[in-house]
């Protein structure tokens, strides 16, 4: 690998009359980021507990509490994370229908919100 990138160098030594030169790089296109829509799941609670996302958009839940939690719409059908144990993230897709999904943790009911699709 050495061999190779000092054959290079004196290749291109030899082609600039003994001076390496650089052509400016041309310049990279930006890429633009796709918003993440998350939810953290956090001291027992879902941070934000009213998220508004578009229709179909992927959303993440990030569980950091040691206990397991859940995402599940009151419909269960509308969407599920199943259990996501502590340490863990889940991903689930929401609604293609706009409108307020309430939600909740299967496992602490207590735990509520609210994804709003439109």
């Amino acid at each position: 690998m050495a061999i190779a990138v000092l054959c290079m160098l004196i290749a291109l030594a030899g082609c600039s009359g003994g001076t390496a030169r650089t052509s400016p790089s041309p310049s990279t296109p930006s890429v633009t980021s796709v918003s993440e829509e998350r939810i953290v799941i956090k001291e027992f609670r879902f941070e934000p507990a009213d998220l508004t996302v578009s229709p179909g958009a992927k959303v993440s839940v990030v569980n950091e509490d040691s206990a397991p939690h859940t995402v599940t719409a009151e419909d269960a059908s509308a969407f599920d994370t199943s259990t996501i144990e502590g340490g863990r993230t889940a991903t689930f897709t929401a609604p293609s229908t706009a409108g307020a999904y309430r939600y909740l943790c299967g496992i602490h009911p207590s735990m509520m919100g609210t994804l709003t699709v439109r």
